[in-house]
This record gives C-alpha cells, sequence and structure tokens, in this order.
C-alpha cells in the first residue's frame, strides 16, 4: 500500500490534538500453548535460538496510557509477569491518554518507541498501515485458539493480517435510569425496541424545568432538565444510528466515502427530529456539563448508548441502572459499536525483545487469573470468553451485563482505517452543524462525503 511510505515526519501535531478529542470514548477510562524461547518454536524473534540464548537478560520497554484506577493493577500484574518470567525486566513507560499518543507519535517519528504498547483500537490500523507494527498473525496462530476470545478479528485488516491482541473490550448498550421510568411510568426498554421506540419512550421522559414532560403541551424545550436520551459523537451516538438504519461511513475496503446515501439520511432525520424537540442532547447541550459524559450519571438524561466503561461513573453516582442491547433499525438490523483496545508490538522489536513482547502477551490472553484481576477493575469485557461469561464478571451492576456479550452477534469497528482521526473530524464538522439546525442534513452529507474522500485520497492514492 503506498500510504505506508508516508513519513511519520510529517504527521501534524493537530492530528494528535483531535485524536485525543475525538477519542475521549474510545478508552476503557480516564482506559495456548507457549514454547517460548525453545528450539522448535522460533517466537515472536524468529530466530530459532536455543533455550539458553533465549533465557539471555531482556529489558521490555512497554508503554501504556494510565489512569488512577488501574495503575496499581497493571503495576502488580507486570511484578507477577516479571516473577514468572525472571529474565525479562519491564520498563513501563506510561501517562495520561492525551499526552501517551502525542509523546507515542513523536517517539514512532524518532525510531524511539517502545518495544510494545497498550493502543486504542481505534489507532491500531493507524499504526499497522504504516509499517511500525510486527504482524502477529503467524504467533497467534500457533499460540491462541481463536474461539476463546472476543474481539481478534477487529484487529484483522484486508488481507487477513492481525495487528494486535485486544487488551480489554468496549462495546456499546443502551443504559437507562429505572428510577426516571418509574416515575413517568414507562417500561422500561427491552430487546424487542426500534429506534422510533426510543424516541416515543424519550418524549415520555424529557422533562422541562417545571416538572413537565415534552409530552405536555405546556412544555418548554428552552429549559430543559431532563433528557430522554443523551447522545454524544461518534462510538455513543451517531454511528450506531446509521448502521442500524443501513448506512455507515466507508465501504469495505475503508478507501471509500459512502457518506451521501439514502439510508444515512433517513438515519440523520430520525436524529436531527429528536435533537430539534431537545428530546437527545445537541453538541451545545452538552456544553453546559463538566463533559460529554456526565448528563446520564448526574440523572440529566433518562438514557444513553454507552460503552461498558461507562458502568464506572453509573455505579459510582449509586444510580438505580440498567442495560440492554441497542435498539433495531427500520429494517431489523443493528450495530453496535466496539473498540478493541490492544497490545501492539513494535516492529523493531526483533529477536528476544520480540519473543519478550509476544510473552507479555500471551501471558495477558491467556491466564484466567490475569484476566479476573483486570477484569475486577469494572472498565472492559474480558476479552477472553470463558472469563467474560463468568459469575465474577457476570454479577453485580448493572444485573443484565449479559447485554454487552449478546451484543457482539451485531459489533462492528467503527469503520477505522489509517486516517481515522482526521475524517472523524471532517464528518463530526460538518454533521454537527446538522444536529444545531444550521444547514439541512442533506447539504451536511453531501459536504461531509466530499471532504471525507479528500482525507481518504490524500493517503491512499500516494
Amino acid at each position: 500500500m503506498k500510504g505506508k511510505l508516508k513519513s511519520w515526519g510529517t504527521l501534524l501535531l493537530s492530528l494528535t490534538l483531535v485524536t485525543a478529542m475525538l477519542l475521549t470514548a474510545c478508552s476503557g477510562g480516564n482506559g495456548g500453548k507457549s514454547n517460548g524461547g525453545n528450539a522448535e518454536s522460533p517466537g515472536a524473534g524468529g530466530d530459532g535460538k536455543g533455550k539458553a540464548e533465549q533465557a539471555e537478560k531482556v529489558e521490555l520497554r512497554l508503554g501504556f496510557y494510565s489512569s488512577a484506577q488501574s495503575d496499581a493493577k497493571m503495576q502488580e500484574l507486570i511484578d507477577k509477569f516479571q516473577v514468572k518470567h525472571p529474565n525479562i525486566t519491564i520498563k513501563t513507560e506510561s501517562s495520561p491518554y492525551n499526552q501517551f499518543f502525542q509523546k507515542l507519535d513523536t517517539q514512532i517519528a524518532a525510531e524511539s518507541a517502545p518495544d510494545l504498547w497498550l493502543s486504542d483500537g481505534v489507532l491500531v490500523p493507524k499504526y499497522a498501515e504504516r509499517g511500525v507494527l510486527k504482524d502477529l498473525t503467524p504467533l497467534i496462530e500457533q499460540d491462541l485458539n481463536k474461539d476463546d476470545y472476543f474481539g481478534l478479528d477487529f484487529n484483522k485488516d484486508a488481507n487477513g493480517k492481525y495487528w494486535g491482541v485486544p487488551q480489554g473490550i468496549q462495546i456499546a448498550v443502551l443504559y437507562y435510569n429505572k428510577d426516571m421510568f418509574d416515575e413517568a411510568k414507562v417500561e422500561y426498554p427491552t430487546a424487542d425496541w426500534t429506534w422510533d421506540d426510543l424516541k416515543s419512550a424519550a418524549e415520555k421522559l424529557t422533562k422541562d424545568s417545571t416538572g413537565k414532560f415534552a409530552t405536555d403541551p405546556a412544555f418548554d424545550k428552552n429549559k430543559i432538565s431532563q433528557y430522554g436520551l443523551t447522545f454524544f459523537s461518534i462510538t455513543e451516538g451517531w454511528m450506531t444510528v446509521l448502521k442500524s438504519f443501513g448506512g455507515g461511513v466507508l465501504d469495505d475496503t475503508l478507501t471509500k466515502s459512502v457518506i451521501n446515501s439514502p439510508e444515512n439520511k433517513k438515519a440523520l432525520d430520525w436524529i436531527v427530529d429528536g435533537m430539534n424537540r431537545e428530546l437527545l442532547t445537541t453538541p451545545s447541550d452538552l456544553k453546559s456539563f463538566q463533559s460529554n459524559m456526565a448528563p446520564f450519571p448526574s440523572k440529566a438524561a433518562a438514557m444513553r448508548i454507552g460503552i461498558y466503561a461507562r458502568t464506572i461513573d453509573a455505579n459510582a453516582a449509586e444510580l438505580n441502572y440498567d442495560v440492554t442491547i441497542l435498539p433495531k433499525g427500520p429494517e431489523g438490523k443493528r450495530f453496535s459499536p466496539v473498540i478493541a483496545n490492544s497490545w501492539v508490538i513494535n516492529k523493531k522489536a526483533e529477536g528476544a525483545k520480540g519473543d519478550a513482547a509476544w510473552e507479555w502477551i500471551k501471558y495477558w490472553a491467556t491466564e484466567d487469573e490475569v484476566q479476573k484481576e483486570w477484569a475486577s477493575l469494572g472498565e472492559a469485557v474480558p476479552v477472553k470468553k470463558s472469563v467474560a461469561n463468568s459469575s465474577e464478571f457476570l454479577s453485580g451492576k448493572p444485573e443484565n451485563k449479559q447485554a454487552f456479550l449478546d451484543s457482539f452477534e451485531f459489533a462492528g469497528t467503527l469503520d477505522v482505517n489509517a486516517v481515522w482521526s482526521e475524517w472523524v473530524g471532517k464528518f463530526n464538522d460538518n454533521i454537527n452543524r446538522a444536529f444545531e439546525g444550521e444547514v439541512p442534513v442533506d447539504e451536511a452529507l453531501k459536504k461531509a462525503d466530499t471532504e471525507v474522500q479528500q482525507v481518504l485520497d490524500e493517503f491512499y492514492k500516494k
């Protein structure tokens, strides 16, 4: 692919900043058989050296984006790994989400990136298509049983190559506040709901500052105290609606825009109607909150589209809530956005370093105890199916955690490719104007289609 030849030195810092803003919803928080060094199996380094050489001391640079709630657990798991592998010393390189990926781009440009790192799932193609990552396909085929895991295929490219192994899965469902439904005497969402059912319920749940619901002729939509549905950006907003209406952003090759379609128009008409009536939060509505994710845990919205990590804030707020699968589109189609935050290996990590990096990934993916300990933080769906289906994971709030697992049946990525951050920025710029009533939906779609295609052509046609 010609795009791989683009130099990392030409990536603008502004792109990194756009990525940081867009991916707030993507991170989990604020986040086999092993032959190792046996001569019979060359391992990640591919050199086939004997046990004595493979047991040499290795220092492994491991990068990850840090958070207050997960850093201690990560270090604990690193310590346990080093006990199991006394020849491997792990040197961590971590920083908060935004700074981590800004620094990583600089390190890649300077050819000084870590040996392996935790990548936001939407960024894996960015690194893979620019030739930065090691192809993990033969290692996965050798050491992992694909049927044991959720999300492996979300890191597979059009040629069938795997570029990462999921560390944790974010998958979207519908959250709802039971107390608000009870107050409005609205039945809880079910798996049979369509998007029109959701909007009908949202009308009965949207309330103004005087306590009148949107179904009341005296309702004042300029003084909202409670929204029916909070609606935020790509992952927890428009992508699931577009896809379930039969639309989307990119074609199967991920190099051509399909934005300007009848299906997308129907989906956006549905969204804009809800926003015009203040049943759904608009981008400007969200500015009055501490963060875009705040309306639901702060009890200012009865429902939200949310990834698994949103259970943390909902539980901390002690909400009486539950979740169910997302509604169906007009033709019965469902779509649940998924982000497989993943471990990736630097292509330059060769020999003993490459072997050590793969040992870390195997440790994370194959050992149930590691998966259970990380799952105890509550920030992601476990990658290993046996752990995700365990009572340890499925117990606690929300009661219907099974909805997250059921959603894998109709899950898909966010049309991620090497220039995901760039095209999402262009799409949002145009579509938000339609959400705010500044331009008609048709105009927003046409302009978004043109600008997104320009981004794609700049990378893929050079």
